[in-house]
């Protein structure tokens, strides 16, 4: 886990930026943009600053179902590594529980660590399935994401309707032909 940022610092580097970029920041509507993109970044990126544990904070809970588990349509923001512009879109996960269940909101909030540092959307994928299957121990887990990058969108290519989909499985969902259709299906249905 990564220390706290230093805003002050970001907020020195955004106003030598907006120099570079021809800007005076001096001006009427730039005099607080340097504050307020360290206090944006330090939220976009909180990811780095927290631990799937301090996340999940126990909720846990010990249960005999050993049924599909899913929570569709998590929105998803986060930031390209590669331009530092946004993607956003919808995560899917699914998990096949053995003993254990987690509590559903905790889902949200670890789809949410990953995605708040700066990322490819492939890593984001794995990285959400990876944690969901270590703190409950699945039998398998599933995640689709569907997402829509602005570095695609409003430069290089400017693809307006292009949608990147990307899935991890694990367990019985790699290995289960079945289990991946149950899962694959029911998150379409919508």
């Amino acid at each position: 886990m990564k220390k706290q940022i230093n805003k002050t610092r970001v907020a020195e580097l955004t106003r030598q930026l907006l120099v570079e970029l021809g800007e005076d920041p001096d001006r009427e509507g730039l005099k607080g943009t340097p504050k307020r993109v360290a206090e944006s970044l330090a939220f976009l990126t909180g990811g780095y600053r927290q631990t799937t544990k301090q996340v999940v904070n126990n909720a846990v809970f010990q249960s005999h179902t050993n049924h599909m588990i899913i929570v569709r349509d998590i929105e998803i923001y986060s930031m390209c590594e590669h331009h530092m512009l946004p993607f956003f879109g919808r995560c899917h996960v699914g998990y096949i529980a053995k003993d254990k269940v987690i509590g559903v909101s905790k889902i949200a909030r670890i789809v949410d660590c990953f995605a708040r540092r700066l990322q490819i959307q492939e890593r984001l994928t794995e990285q959400i399935a990876n944690s969901i299957m270590e703190e409950v121990g699945a039998e398998g887990v599933g995640v689709v994401m569907e997402c829509r990058h602005l570095c695609m969108m409003m430069r290089g290519v400017e693809k307006q309707n292009s949608v990147m989909t990307t899935s991890a499985v694990l367990g019985s969902f790699r290995t289960e032909g079945a289990t991946r259709q149950e899962f694959l299906s029911l998150i379409k249905t919508h």
